[in-house]
């Protein structure tokens, strides 16, 4: 498991299930990475969701964020100030950076500048990028330590859970 921050502009796309990386939302709700938020991302996602969504659905999926366990709420006490052309965008980065996440998902340029910092570095790639990295992964069952993935490597893995068995 991975740690992300995800932007807002991504988290709206996901949540979409007509739309091609509503894979990144499933792949949330079925525990396959981490999702690291602080407090004045939370807060946007409820504003931007309430006002291009609606209130009650915001309130449901801001929910549906916050009571999953595989979430990281950090708090930065330090402020990188790394994009200078949308400061308002600096939340994700600063709480990317505190949580040692692997990724900032987002499809804003405001982003790329990170590209040019080798400190601290954070990788910014977008959501169908994210989405192709999750479909590739392993997945693991809930209560098995042994990744898997789910289609042709079944019978594969049956059959060396059998073995182990003996």
């Amino acid at each position: 498991m991975f740690n992300i921050v995800l932007d807002t502009n991504c988290l709206i796309i996901a949540i979409s299930s007509r739309n091609s990386c509503h894979r990144v939302w499933q792949s949330f709700l079925a525990g396959e990475y981490t999702l690291c938020v602080s407090n004045e991302i939370v807060e946007e996602y409820l504003e931007v969701l309430s006002r291009n969504i609606n209130p009650l659905v915001a309130e449901s999926i801001v929910s549906a964020i916050l009571m999953r366990s595989n979430v990281l709420k950090v708090d930065p006490h330090f402020r990188f100030r790394m994009i200078e052309r949308d400061p308002d965008d600096n939340k994700f980065v600063d709480c990317a950076i505190c949580a040692n996440a692997k990724y900032i998902v987002s499809e804003d340029h405001h982003f790329d500048v990170l590209k040019k910092c080798s400190f601290p570095k954070v990788e910014v790639i977008g959501i169908d990028l994210f989405a192709n990295i999750l479909k590739s992964r392993p997945y693991a069952f809930p209560d098995e330590d042994i990744p898997m993935l789910l289609n042709e490597d079944m019978n594969e893995y049956s059959s060396k859970k059998s073995e182990s068995d003996c």
